[in-house]
């Protein structure tokens, strides 16, 4: 049995008398045990559809379950199943870290001591400041709080929304890393990011944009999959090679991509010496021009453009 399905998922918002589709008739599943991403920029649908699986929203139209049980008809049993850490910090500011957990730990019914193995390794980076108010903590401290609060009840499906964003990369690292040893566990995981370099930390991604999926795969075959060669380059005018670049009707894309731009051809037997005649005309100095592999942001704005 699947941890979580997904069949024609519909839900709409009304905005100003205008109709929005957060999610557009979506279709997914999840195996137990996995870490399932779902990466996309702002606006895609991520906290929309964690809401529907959650229970905390009702779908227009379609239907899923959670551990087996529906989310129209079996809302309470799923509610004792699930964990969810929402993408804002969402625990009580003013209590503090021990207060919070016992909380949470109340809400479910159990008790922290029967179930502290499940939390240990995550509790111990924050136990020595037990005593400070949750307000007070840092971003990644924060984060290992709302993750213990989550795991408090020995939730079989864990739902993570965008839960590094703002962190640093330090903490960022570690969090995936508890991720990790949390599946050895189990535990099946859907993670929401913004962040296209974790795609490559789950199992498998679903690649989402304006409430539809453009793509479900291992990391691995999203990248095999890109079929074009794709080239990296970087100039000392960066906006005025972009500009001379997208002037060609030869090009299918040009976007920045930190120092370089990355570029492809609509006939993929061009050449660089092809791109290199392209950018002549501009007289531009220090000239870098490369065949690159691509990764997961590449393969998303390739498939934002077909």
């Amino acid at each position: 049995m699947m941890a979580v399905t997904v069949q024609d998922l519909v839900k709409n918002y009304t905005v100003k008398k205008k109709t929005i589709e957060a999610l557009k008739g979506i279709s997914f599943s999840v195996e137990k045990g996995e870490i399932f991403g779902i990466i996309g920029p702002d606006g895609a649908g991520k906290t929309s559809l964690f809401r529907i699986l959650t229970t905390l929203l009702e779908p227009d139209g379609g239907s899923a379950t959670v551990d087996g049980c529906s989310v129209k008809d079996e809302y309470l049993q799923i509610r004792q199943r699930v964990g969810y850490m929402p993408g804002k910090f969402s625990l009580y500011q003013d209590l503090t870290v021990q207060e919070n957990l016992e909380f949470f730990a109340a809400i479910f019914n159990v008790s922290i001591a029967d179930n502290y193995e499940y939390i240990k390794e995550i509790y111990e980076q924050i136990a020595p400041f037990k005593d400070r108010k949750a307000g007070q903590l840092s971003g990644g401290m924060k984060q290992k709080l709302a993750l213990c609060c989550a795991l408090i009840h020995k939730p079989t499906v864990l739902f993570l929304d965008e839960p590094t964003t703002g962190v640093d990369a330090v903490s960022r690292k570690e969090f995936w890393e508890m991720l990790h040893r949390l599946k050895t566990q189990g535990i099946t995981i859907l993670v929401s990011t913004p962040y296209m370099d974790e795609a490559g930390l789950c199992d498998r991604v679903g690649l989402i944009q304006k409430g539809a999926f453009l793509s479900i795969e291992t990391p691995q075959s999203i990248i095999r999959d890109f079929k074009k060669t794709l080239w990296s380059v970087r100039a000392d005018d960066m906006y005025r090679l972009m500009e001379t670049i997208l002037k060609s009707p030869l090009i299918n894309s040009c976007y920045p991509f930190g120092q370089y731009h990355h570029v492809t051809f609509k006939d993929d037997t061009k050449k660089q010496s092809d791109l290199e005649a392209i950018v002549a005309p501009g007289n531009f100095k220090d000239v870098e021009i490369a065949a690159i592999q691509p990764n997961i942001e590449d393969c998303f704005m390739a498939l934002m453009t077909e």
